[in-house]
Parts: C-alpha cells; structure tokens; sequence
C-alpha cells in the first residue's frame, strides 16, 4: 500500500479558491515531493468548520480543492490524496490527543489568538482545539515529514511534544515528524499591499490572483499592482516591496534567478515589465486551468478517486488507531 519512502503529509482548508500565493508557496512544491516521499495530500474539511461556512459552498469547495490538486499536477494513483472528513480516525485520534494536550500548551499559539480577534461573535472551542486535530492529521499516519510555512511551525511544534508525551507514557507509538523546509518557498505578497501575505480572504480581489482566473482577469490584476516612483526594476523587499514581488512570481514561473530577471528588465519600464509579468502568469496557470475543466467534465473519475483514496487513508489510519486504542486501555472491538 505504501513503499519504504518516508511519509509526508499536507493539506489546505476548502474555504474558497486557491490564489497564486497557495500555488507557488506550497502546492508546486508538492509536485516534487510526490516524487520522493509517499505522500498525503488531504482537503482538510473538518479545520473549516472553526468559522461558519455554507454547506453548500463547504462542499462544493471541497471538491473544487481536491480537482485543482490534481488540476496541478497532484497523481491521485500514486499519492493519497482525500477528505479529511471522509476519515473518521483524524477525529477520533483527535479526542485522545486532547487528553495528552496541556491548556497551557494551547493558550500560547499564536494563530488562536489571530484568529479569535478576526471572528469575534464565534469564538468557539474547536478554534481553540485546532492545533490538535491538526497534531491527530499528522500523527495518524506515522508521519515523518511535514512542509511547513512560518504561521505553522508552532502548531508542529505542538505535535512533535504531544507525540513524545504520549511515547513517553505509553511506549512507541508514533514517529515524531520533522520539518520540511522547502529549498525554494515563494512568498507571494498582495498585489495591493506588498507588504501583507496574499490571502483569498482579502476583501480587495485586485489584491490575489485565484488559479482559475481567466487570463485576461489576471492581467488586468498585475497591471493595476501597487508600485512604487521609482522607475528601477530592482528586488528590494525593504525598499521595493510591490515591484520585489512580482520580480519573484516571475521568477517562479521562467526558472531565472533574480539577477537573471533585474538584467532582462534593465532599462525598460514599470509598464513593460508588468505586461510580462501578466503574461507569464496567465500562460504559465493555463494547463492547470485546461485540466481543471476536463475533470469538471468527468465526474465518475473524481467519485472513484475520492472512494478509493478514502479506503486507503482509512485502512491505514485504523492500523495508527487500534494501537493507540490498546495502549491507552480502549476495549477491542469484537468482530
């Protein structure tokens, strides 16, 4: 079922459209990672669920998330990729880690507090346990390896404690993951405010750029991008912020270093270079969005991956399951 490569596992919340920031900082990496690692790729529905979402906007997003998985390159025959939902042990392994998770521990992340003060009126208890079903995603599968952004490397960090807690208690149980830290991680900033991470929530759309944009959407977005007065094509984070990103999304789809790109520009203007830019997006997204609508069109084929993908992070999250069960004192299930 699964070779003697190290096991890696990821995920993204079905909560909209992926952007070009979801692309280039976390899901084309994964296609080089497919080739070295048994890989899990989960559409993880049950995180969403910590803001209220539409059930039928929740799953038709869902399904929409785990097409463009595949849409980008993702192989469904030689990766796991599924619902998270569809899983029950991620929840049920969930519950017993909470038990293994000191209050402490989960008063200091970060991203509860972030997250508390965007949603106010819902500040529930799933949001504040979510570090720990994300542990439960992770250590169901014995995980070795997990990539990594910088807001996710304290719930990681939680992870990696309560797996050696529970170890500690009671005997080897679960691999204790590791960071991925990808060679190459773009972060794709706002087109409006480069100084912010790109984000599907932002309430400007000329600010992200979706995967399924139609060309011409995307460059009219990267034409109306937030510069500077400064006519010099030059990457500068500190100084140059808006044009120091597109300088890097540019980069990310030719292959050119930086410096490669600063020389292919010197000398023209902030007009040329953003017409490239645009261009070299919109041909660059487009057999993503050619594939995308081919397996809109099969709807038996996505039904038959989503069954089968199912079946197998089932089978091998009940294998995680009945020794955690039994080392923690669970009566078996008679059968």
């Amino acid at each position: 079922m699964m070779s003697d490569k190290k096991i890696l596992y990821s995920g993204m919340q079905p909560t909209g459209q992926l952007t070009l920031g979801n692309y280039l900082g976390a899901l084309k990496n994964w296609l080089l990672l497919q080739e070295e690692y048994n890989c899990l790729f989960s559409v993880v529905d049950l995180h969403s669920l910590t803001v209220r979402q539409k059930p039928a906007d929740l799953r038709k997003n869902a399904r929409n998330l785990l097409m463009q998985y595949i849409a980008a390159g993702i192989d469904p025959e030689e990766n796991i990729v599924y619902y998270q939902s569809h899983v029950s042990g991620h929840a049920e392994l969930a519950w017993i880690l909470n038990c293994y998770t000191h209050l402490g521990e989960l008063n200091r992340m970060t991203q509860f507090k972030e997250k508390s003060a965007k949603h106010e009126s819902n500040i529930n208890a799933g949001l504040f346990t979510y570090p720990v079903l994300m542990a439960a995603d992770i250590l169901l599968f014995n995980t070795d390896l997990v990539p990594v952004g910088h807001d996710q490397k304290q719930h990681l960090e939680l992870a990696r404690d309560i797996a050696s807690r529970f170890n500690n208690a009671n005997g080897d149980v679960f691999t204790v993951p590791d960071p991925y830290i990808a060679k190459v991680a773009a972060r794709v900033m706002s087109l409006q405010e480069p100084t912010k991470k790109m984000s599907k929530s932002d309430e400007n759309p000329n600010a992200y750029i979706l995967l399924l944009d139609e060309p011409n959407v995307i460059r009219n977005k990267i034409k109306r991008a937030v510069t500077d007065s400064d006519a010099e094509i030059r990457f500068d984070r500190g100084n140059k912020a808006g044009i120091s990103n597109l300088i890097e999304i540019y980069s990310c789809f030719t292959g050119m270093t930086m410096d490669e790109v600063q020389s292919h520009f010197e000398g023209k203007g902030y007009g040329d270079f953003k017409k490239e830019v645009g261009d070299v997006v919109a041909e660059g997204l487009r057999p993503l969005q050619e594939r995308y609508k081919e397996l809109q069109k099969n709807k038996d084929y996505i039904d038959q991956i989503i069954k089968k993908n199912g079946e197998t992070a089932n089978y091998l999250a009940q294998k995680t399951l009945r020794k955690v069960k039994k080392k923690v004192g669970l009566p078996e299930l008679v059968r």
